[in-house]
């Protein structure tokens, strides 16, 4: 590949639009955002607040703890948050700064303001629409397709702003010439230079958010039960401390991370295991970094054809994309990265997202766990083949069946998970 393909320049700009920074679960983050722009467009507090959402917006934001608001969890929260403490201009990090004042009015703004959530009346997996009204006025926010993507701001019945026709459907660089030997191609030719930043706060927010997770209280604690029972191995410590990114990130820690297909979990996933082997390994910087735009691009790759949300666990992508990022630092070959991915896929595809909350981080383990035994398999000279359920002959045609697997096949077990979640 040379530096000037479109393919190249490509590859740099979905690093780009994949690696933001974000603060607490995507999801009521995209919430309190929209909330945000909305409250800043009304101009005054709002009286009055209508939370429209998909159900597997709904689903992301049910049980997971909301950063900077003392503990709470839903939507309602998370609307209240960027209402009264958020900070549009910031996105993501919508609510990374609220003060401790901002927190006692969040609760008392809950407390006096009626709040309605709605299951939006689309057919998009992603959609959220915010409306707040204060008298006669109101203004009204939509974001579809990922999490910042505003597509209208209203108030009072005049556009403020729309959507401008884009180059792909969803306002994101397209993604569908992506395949595991450009990938690797791409890596290994990158101008480090252009990825470096990217890859540097990646590894400083996500690793920050890890060794947090293990020094903390966070959830189940998976990722120190994880090292309490199974030692202090290489393989032990890549698991665990991803594992632990997510204990912190699902239950309220107020660190940042370095999302990875619009998820924090992805994010952390497709990143620590491969740090915490290149440190055993005492890799060079420039090895990490391929190695790790490796694992972000697959796990990108996987996760195009499957949506930014499904019924299909975000994770298994990611576990088995770092499965590879893995077999790129210990053998580099193109053959031990697609059997690694294989492997990987047949074993966890049954994991299922039922939201977002402390489960996430044992969802991580076992995904991580099977990236890396995918890799073992390989080592053996064992494999799984076409045929072998999902399995087809071939990386490519295995992506595709699994893509199929996770946007088509479960969106009735999607629609199942939604209404036994809801059900008291």
């Amino acid at each position: 590949m040379e530096r000037n393909d479109a393919s190249y320049q490509a590859c740099i700009r979905i690093l780009e639009e994949e690696l933001l920074p974000a603060m607490g679960c995507t999801e009521p983050i995209a919430i309190a955002y929209a909330a945000a722009v909305a409250r800043e467009t009304l101009g005054t507090l709002p009286e009055h607040v209508v939370i429209e959402a998909s159900g597997n917006v709904i689903k992301n934001v049910k049980s997971v703890i909301v950063p900077h608001t003392g503990q709470l969890k839903g939507i309602p929260a998370a609307a209240a948050a960027g209402i009264v403490a958020g900070q549009a201009d910031q996105k993501l990090e919508v609510i990374a700064h609220v003060t401790s004042r901002q927190q006692e009015e969040i609760q008392a703004y809950l407390n006096r303001t009626p709040i309605e959530v709605k299951l939006a009346d689309s057919p998009l997996v992603f959609d959220i629409i915010v409306t707040v009204r204060r008298g006669a006025d109101w203004a009204r926010v939509h974001i579809n397709k990922y999490h910042t993507n505003i597509v209208t701001v209203e108030k009072n019945g005049q556009l403020l702003q729309a959507e401008q026709p884009r180059e792909s459907s969803d306002g994101l660089t397209d993604r569908s010439f992506l395949s595991v030997q450009l990938i690797l191609d791409f890596a290994a030719c990158v101008e480090l230079s252009q990825v470096k930043p990217l890859l540097e706060r990646q590894i400083s927010y996500n690793m920050a958010i890890a060794r947090e997770g293990l020094q903390g209280d966070y959830g189940a604690n998976i990722g120190s039960t994880l090292l309490k029972y199974n030692g202090d191995s290489v393989r032990t410590r890549a698991k665990a401390l991803a594992a632990a990114g997510s204990d912190a990130r699902m239950n309220g820690c107020e660190l940042p991370v370095i999302i990875n297909s619009g998820s924090g979990n992805q994010g952390i996933t497709a990143c620590v295991p491969v740090v915490v082997y290149a440190q055993e390994m005492d890799c060079d910087e420039d090895k990490l970094y391929r190695a790790l735009v490796v694992s972000n691009l697959l796990a990108i790759h996987q996760k195009t054809r499957i949506g930014r949300l499904s019924a299909y666990c975000g994770v298994v992508t990611a576990g088995t994309a770092a499965g590879c990022g893995i077999a790129y630092l210990l053998d580099g070959s193109y053959e031990a990265v697609k059997h690694t991915l294989v492997n990987s896929l047949a074993v966890v595809s049954g994991i299922i997202c039922d939201g977002a909350k402390a489960s996430c981080a044992a969802k991580i383990l076992s995904a991580v766990e099977s990236g890396i035994f995918g890799y073992e398999m390989y080592c053996n000279g064992q494999q799984f083949y076409g045929g072998d359920g999902i399995v087809k002959n071939g990386v490519e045609e295995s992506i595709i069946s699994v893509g199929r697997l996770g946007r088509e096949g479960m969106r009735e077990t999607d629609r199942e998970i939604l209404r036994i979640m809801t059900q008291d």
